[in-house]
């Protein structure tokens, strides 16, 4: 169901607190020491002044990740909320490999390369260990009715 009443088993929990604790980290590292490094990330293309996107970032990446946490039976919309900001800042790494930008120990062509695969784990994390994609036609039926 989207509300998340069918159980999750052990590693799906454990995954999801993870994930949720690991944007905790990386949206108190936006809005602190790393803010200058996820700089580095954001896509020239944006209308927006950088330093207001990784703040908008780091405050959704907090937000996202004490979601994730506490989910409970919301865990369904919330797993597909995290797929969809996983996707919607992977432009940011994609820019970061086509400007050279250096930071967070990405200072070469192969390692920002490297990176690149590790987003569509992101977004498989957020839908497996939430269920969303497992309740995903739950979801849409409830929508058509």
């Amino acid at each position: 169901m989207i509300d998340g009443t069918q159980p999750t088993s052990t590693a799906r929990t454990a995954v999801r607190m993870l994930l949720g604790a690991s944007l905790v980290f990386a949206g108190i590292a936006h809005l602190t020491f790393g803010r200058r490094g996820f700089r580095a990330q954001v896509p020239a293309s944006l209308p927006f002044d950088e330093d207001l996107v990784v703040v908008g970032s780091g405050a959704a990446e907090i937000g996202l990740g004490s979601a994730l946490l506490a989910a409970g039976r919301r865990r369904v919309p919330v797993g597909w909320l995290a797929a969809a900001f996983f996707i919607a800042v992977f432009p940011g790494n994609i820019s970061q490999l086509i400007h050279r930008r250096d930071a967070f120990g990405l200072d070469t062509d192969a390692k920002r390369w490297a990176r690149l695969p590790f987003q569509p784990v992101l977004v498989a994390a957020a839908l497996w260990s939430t269920g969303a994609w497992r309740d995903r036609a739950a979801l849409a039926r409830q929508v058509r009715r």
